[in-house]
């Protein structure tokens, strides 16, 4: 079977990183946790408090992974959105896999 994938996505003003089960809902998907910079804001560290420019992308992958583990997932695919794997892109790989997904 095939492992879920992890996503990344990126607006002007926030990220998203989202795992997802492609083989599920008869190929529809199932989004098995995600976590954005909104959520962020709602668990009271507002993206830009930390002088570090690549913590929040860490923390955004951390936090995803931490939620998918919880669901049981441990390894998954990791899917870039068209974007270079460099940057931001790459902290939020970072902090996944420092949260204990294998990809």
């Amino acid at each position: 079977a095939e492992p879920p994938r992890l996503s990344f996505y990126r607006s002007l003003n926030h990220m998203y990183a989202q795992v997802v089960d492609d083989t599920a809902n008869e190929g529809k998907g199932h989004t098995l946790a995600s976590y954005s910079t909104l959520n962020m804001k709602k668990d009271g560290a507002a993206p830009g408090d930390d002088a570090e420019a690549l913590a929040v992308p860490r923390l955004v992958g951390g936090k995803v992974a931490e939620l998918a583990k919880s669901k049981g997932v441990e390894k998954v695919v990791f899917d870039k959105g068209g974007h270079l794997y460099h940057g931001k892109v790459a902290a939020v790989a970072d902090g996944a896999r420092a949260a204990g997904l294998d990809f």
